[in-house]
């Protein structure tokens, strides 16, 4: 059975790094980034990505069983 993640997503990494800094992503490229802060590096939002797993990891849900086809 595949675990269904909410929060990993690149948008919430983002937010945790850079909170409320207003930006337009393609794929992994920043087109646009208005804020004063440097935008965060691919690496930082991946690492982000994979603390956010692992947390999630730690809380014990239910899934629904995958049906067969």
């Amino acid at each position: 059975m595949k675990k269904t993640y909410v929060l990993s997503g690149v948008d919430t990494a983002i937010s945790l790094l850079r909170p409320g800094a207003k930006y337009c992503i393609c794929n992994t490229e920043f087109l646009e980034w208005n804020d004063p802060r440097p935008f965060p590096s691919w690496d930082e939002i991946s690492e982000v990505i994979e603390k956010i797993k692992k947390f999630e990891d730690t809380i014990q849900s239910l899934e629904l069983e995958e049906e067969s086809v």
